[in-house]
């Protein structure tokens, strides 16, 4: 279980430090010219920052918070998904996007194992 809290604390303490900053200086210095308003930069990052508080959970209490986690692999997958193709694309250059989006599929890979490490660790066997 040690393991799936190491990650998951790893991994808000990491969104943490990347999106805080973020609430202060908008991306680019104002919203993208194809996003209407900054409703949608600040609605990006306020959700992003709910997910840190998910993370947390999960870390604090693997077994109870067990099924968060296929949520979770969902949310590293958003982000790393579209960033990859847009890449590939040529429409992501490497820099603070692509690296974002590539810490974010790491954290997938490691978020899907402690699927299955917190299920055989939290498993009660049952006499018969």
């Amino acid at each position: 279980m040690k393991f799936v809290r190491i990650i998951f604390a790893l991994a808000a303490a990491w969104g943490l430090l990347a999106l805080v900053p973020g609430l202060f200086v908008e991306a680019g210095g104002g919203p993208s010219p194809v996003i209407a308003g900054p409703e949608y930069y600040y609605g990006f990052t306020g959700l992003a920052l709910v997910f840190q508080l998910i993370f947390i959970m999960i870390a604090i209490d693997p077994i109870r918070y067990r099924p968060l986690i296929p949520i979770a692999v969902l949310e590293k997958l958003a982000f790393f998904l579209p960033v990859t193709l847009l890449y590939w694309q040529g429409r992501v250059e490497m820099g603070p996007v692509f690296v974002g989006g590539m810490v974010d599929g790491l954290f997938m890979l490691l978020f899907a194992p402690t699927w299955f490490l917190s299920r055989r660790e939290g498993q009660v066997i049952q006499p018969l």
